[in-house]
């Protein structure tokens, strides 16, 4: 072995307190003699061992493969049935082993470990943290289970600690639940370590009751602990109790730290607990922790979520350094709360700024389209996309899809639907969304079985915009089994979107009846969607009869609404019932509801114009009046009769006017 070669890769890449071993480095490259066997080597098993660690830590391949080389040469040395110093070989041989695992060297590793003269505990559990941290489970387990064979009183609490730290999924509980009994066989459930591995790897196995039962039970709490459920609770969206259980830490002797306020930030944004977000984002000001990038952008998401964004740019504003994690936070935000042209303007200047766009920056963005942004907008972002190749992010290709979806371009949604290398289900979500948005329910539907076909499992989004397609084409049958087969077949959960979907489908079809009989057995309370969806469906149908009774029990859902009132008058209109219709107008007046401007949009020389009615904002107002009077005129020549059934609050000389000045 070169040893000046070793001596120069340990200076430079090392610490000076390695310098003193250096010396005797030299002695590492020869074979002790026999005779010399028992007086003192060089260089110490704990040297070696130190030096091992430091490759590990450094990632020093070359260097640790030549210590490996010198341990083979003085084999007898490092040999714990023959050398003195037995406990200290074996961690030598450890350690050799940890440096392969961590230079992800792991055949190397399992070499080592088959050739090791003796094994400890710190061994096995050495090569089953290489295998769990590479993610090869199989092989990890495997490994435990040989180490199970040597008899139960081997096991340690790292041993345990490691096999839970891999517990990440529902598809580990069966591991966790084994674990749990092992742990409490072998007498280890009073270590604090374990048990916090243990409640950590049940709220990741998303058995959050066995986790908050495991904290119950321990004796000891130290933060990692309070961190832990507060957290888990949080990652199961049970928002209130891991609320609840920081003001219980609060309370307690145990200080939080970041990461607590963290998670405890986070169920905030979950819950929308806006109040509860300002205190503790006044607890963060004073320990100053807000200054910290991942803070800030917690704080921005709770903002954002909880409907504030003066508050959450009022962060973004006023933060020192700004990462591209904040920048997607606040461009979710913008598309959460419906500001597009902020979002869009933001974007704009971190363009301009010469900031580094990442995928997540564009897929973002994308989420703020709507059928009233600009297509050529999204042309450009897709072209800065293919420029910066993103295109192999499925979050941007998804983005993508919806844009162009709802910008109305479905041939280019599908185009590059086909063009994506690995589609997962919200590629697919995403498709059947935006034929079903177009009134194409066959083809969503044919989506659907393409998508079964490819083994990719539906989730409650995919039967959202099923039902939706079946209530545009008719098939009431086909919808009632989706509903069923959600929860049934696929373990989903309907929501209150799905019910709507089904009142729509069923009242389409002039099953005004059933959909009121349906809403009744409903397992939970009717909420608003419910409501909307069947006065709308009476709406199609001039009901007045189950159209009464949906307004009334949507009032009751949302008082400050005008959308029940002006539906409810327009099919009192269209029944020519003008007593019950004037009623209804007199109603919205006396509870002081206003009924809200309709709008229209178009997009010209790639600008979206907005009007409403009698409009007088448009720069070009005039010309377009003009215009309207001169098209209305020749409409009457023609003979033209405007519909007067829905003409809502207007006076007879202002009809025709009104006609020629609405949007």
């Amino acid at each position: 072995m070169n040893t000046r070669w070793v001596s120069q890769k340990v200076n430079s890449r090392f610490p000076s307190c390695i310098s003193s071993l250096l010396s005797t480095l030299k002695a590492l490259t020869s074979p002790i003699p026999t005779s010399q066997r028992t007086t003192k080597f060089a260089f110490s098993h704990v040297d070696i061992s130190f030096l091992l660690s430091a490759c590990g830590g450094e990632g020093s391949l070359h260097l640790g493969s030549s210590l490996h080389a010198s341990i083979i040469k003085n084999y007898d040395y490092y040999n714990p049935n023959i050398c003195d110093d037995s406990r200290n070989a074996i961690v030598v041989w450890n350690s050799l082993l940890s440096m392969y695992a961590k230079c992800q060297e792991f055949s190397d590793a399992v070499k080592v470990f088959d050739q090791m003269p003796v094994r400890d505990t710190v061994s096995w559990n050495s090569i089953m943290s290489g295998f769990l941290t590479n993610g090869e489970f199989h092989k990890g387990f495997r490994v435990f289970k040989r180490f199970m064979e040597l008899g139960i009183d081997q096991l340690d609490q790292a041993t345990f600690t490691t096999i839970l730290s891999a517990c990440d999924g529902p598809g580990f509980l069966g591991v966790s639940r084994v674990i749990h009994a092992l742990v409490i066989l072998s007498g280890y459930e009073g270590e604090l370590t374990v048990g916090n591995a243990l409640l950590t790897s049940y709220f990741k196995c998303r058995f959050h009751e066995w986790g908050k039962q495991v904290f119950v039970e321990m004796n000891e709490k130290n933060v990692v602990t309070w961190t832990a459920v507060i957290s888990g609770l949080e990652q199961n969206e049970s928002y209130k109790q891991s609320l609840e259980f920081f003001a219980r830490m609060l309370k307690g002797s145990v200080v939080p730290n970041a990461l607590t306020y963290l998670s405890s930030i986070s169920a905030c944004a979950g819950f929308q607990a806006l109040i509860e977000g300002q205190q503790i984002h006044g607890h963060v000001w004073k320990l100053g922790f807000h200054s910290d990038l991942c803070m800030e952008s917690a704080l921005m998401d709770m903002y954002s979520k909880c409907g504030s964004m003066e508050d959450a740019l009022e962060i973004f504003h006023s933060a020192d350094k700004l990462d591209g994690v904040c920048m997607t936070v606040i461009l979710v935000g913008f598309a959460q709360n419906g500001f597009e042209e902020e979002a869009i303007h933001i974007f704009d200047k971190i363009v301009k700024a010469g900031i580094d766009i990442d995928p997540d920056m564009v897929s973002a963005l994308l989420g703020v389209f709507g059928v009233d942004t600009s297509a050529a907008f999204g042309q450009q972002i897709h072209s800065l996309i293919i420029k910066k190749n993103f295109s192999f992010n499925p979050f941007v290709s998804n983005g993508l899809i919806n844009m162009y979806s709802k910008c109305g371009n479905l041939e280019e949604a599908t185009k590059i639907f086909y063009r994506m290398p690995n589609r997962n289900s919200v590629s697919w979500n995403s498709m059947i969304a935006a034929f079903a948005r177009h009134g194409d329910g066959f083809k969503a539907l044919h989506m659907y079985e393409e998508m079964i076909l490819g083994g990719i499992e539906p989730t409650d989004v995919t039967f959202l915009s099923l039902l939706h397609a079946c209530s545009h084409v008719g098939l009431i049958e086909k919808g009632m089994e989706f509903l069923e087969s959600m929860s049934k077949v696929y373990r989903l959960k309907p929501r209150m979107e799905h019910y709507a979907c089904i009142v729509d489908m069923l009242g389409r079809a002039g099953l005004l009846n059933e959909a009121k009989s349906f809403i009744d057995q409903l397992p939970v309370k009717p909420g608003l969607l419910v409501w909307q969806a069947l006065l709308g469906a009476c709406s199609i149908r001039s009901d007045s009869e189950v159209g009464k009774y949906a307004a009334d029990q949507l009032l009751l859902t949302s008082p400050e609404s005008p959308s029940p009132y002006i539906q409810l008058a327009n099919i009192y209109s269209s029944g020519r019932k003008w007593a019950e219709r004037a009623m209804t107008i007199k109603r919205m007046k006396e509870m002081g509801v206003a009924k809200e401007t309709g709008i229209s949009w178009i997009e010209f020389n790639k600008k979206v114009h907005s009007f409403v009615v009698w409009d007088k904002m448009h720069p070009q107002a005039d010309s377009i009046y003009s215009i309207l009077e001169k098209l209305y005129g020749h409409m009457r020549e023609e003979g033209y009769k405007p519909d007067k059934v829905h003409l809502y609050q207007a006076d007879q000389g202002e009809e025709e006017s009104q006609l020629c000045h609405c949007n």
